[in-house]
């Protein structure tokens, strides 16, 4: 069994979805599941086997969470300092030919949203940039192919 880095963000975010669904959702459910259980013949009820298969959704996800919780390796990236790119790190990047400026936190595989500037270190840009320095010039993966950027900041908090 193999773990996987987390930030202290991200394993609380677990932490809060785990919970929910164990004193929320699956209560819920099982309520859900003794309602439609009282209108009648099993075999031909909607409602009860729609709520059972909500009910092994809400099982499989938590056996998942917890799975994942078991694994997680909290790093906390505040802890880091230095112009090196690695896991935590909030990077700058500056296309070359553009001049276009970007700016991501690389973060576990679990926790990644492009939509707030979070890659997975798992995704090829977060492998293109780890381990380099502020100033250097990367290759990177794009849609139209590669293209080289600088790093022009890297900072961990």
């Amino acid at each position: 069994m193999s773990t996987f880095p987390l930030t202290p963000e991200g394993h609380e975010r677990l932490k809060e979805e785990l919970k929910r669904l164990k004193t929320v959702d699956r209560p819920r459910i099982s309520q859900e599941i003794g309602t439609a259980r009282e209108l009648g013949d099993l075999s031909e009820n909607f409602e009860y086997h729609a709520a059972k298969d909500r009910q092994g959704l809400i099982e499989a996800k938590i056996r998942m969470l917890e799975d994942q919780m078991s694994r997680a390796e909290v790093i906390d990236p505040r802890t880091f300092s230095g112009d090196r790119v690695v896991f935590g790190a909030t990077v700058t990047i500056l296309d070359i030919e553009t001049d276009d400026e970007k700016t991501y936190r690389i973060v576990g595989e679990y926790e990644a949203d492009l939509t707030q500037g979070s890659i997975s270190i798992t995704s090829p840009l977060a492998r293109a940039l780890i381990g380099r320095e502020v100033g250097d010039e990367v290759q990177i993966p794009g849609k139209a192919g590669k293209r080289t950027v600088e790093i022009s900041d890297v900072i961990f908090k």
